[in-house]
């Protein structure tokens, strides 16, 4: 199959780029400051920009309707929490995809435990095994059909103690969740462990 990428219509190329980039790791993003309703939306397209400040970013797409909650939550408030989901919070992580209207809480819905974080007002998902606490930097715009990088700093990890192993996070405990094409997840599966090259 070929495929030229000027042919294919935004809905098009969009299932192109989740068919090719996978397994993608997945964000799951508490946003809302109180007495905003709490905030809770997966986001697949996302990774670390930066080693030193640590600093994360993922892609927000626009809906028919125009821009997300969790978007105009990060802009106005200047913060957001990253959760890293284990395995068996997979049903929980899929039902947050379900579009709410902004005066709903989908943590509420789905009776999520919650805590406070330490330096910002968003709270972070208690039984997720990783949460980074996240202050914003940038949203880049990249086209018209609202693809948005949203970027942030992250100014402290809260890891459970379950998943660290000699002071590191351990994925083989962590169990994280990765997406696929469509309404489609993978989890850990086999780890292949190569020795280290020079400069690798």
């Amino acid at each position: 199959m070929f495929v030229d990428a000027s042919t294919l219509d935004p809905a098009a190329t969009y299932r192109m780029l989740v068919g090719s980039v996978v397994p993608r790791p997945i964000a799951w993003v508490t946003s809302g400051a109180a007495p905003k309703p709490l905030n809770l939306a997966p986001f697949s397209s996302f990774t670390w920009v930066s080693q030193h400040p640590a600093m994360l970013g993922f892609t927000i797409n626009r809906r028919s309707g125009g821009r997300k909650d969790t978007i105009r939550n990060i802009e106005e408030d200047g913060a957001f929490v990253v959760n890293i989901a284990h395995e068996g919070m997979l049903e929980s992580l899929h039902a947050s995809s379900e579009w709410l209207g902004p005066d709903e809480s989908e943590v509420s819905k789905l009776e999520l435990a919650t805590s406070d974080c330490t330096f910002i007002a968003v709270p972070r998902l208690t039984d997720a095994p990783v949460s980074m606490e996240c202050v914003y930097d940038r949203t880049i715009a990249f086209s018209p059909t609202g693809g948005e990088f949203v970027v942030g700093r992250v100014v402290a990890w809260h890891v459970h103690d379950d998943v660290v192993t000699e002071g590191r996070i351990d994925t083989e405990l962590l169990r994280p969740i990765a997406r696929l094409a469509g309404p489609r997840y993978s989890t850990l599966g086999t780890i292949t462990e190569l020795v280290p090259l020079p400069g690798g």
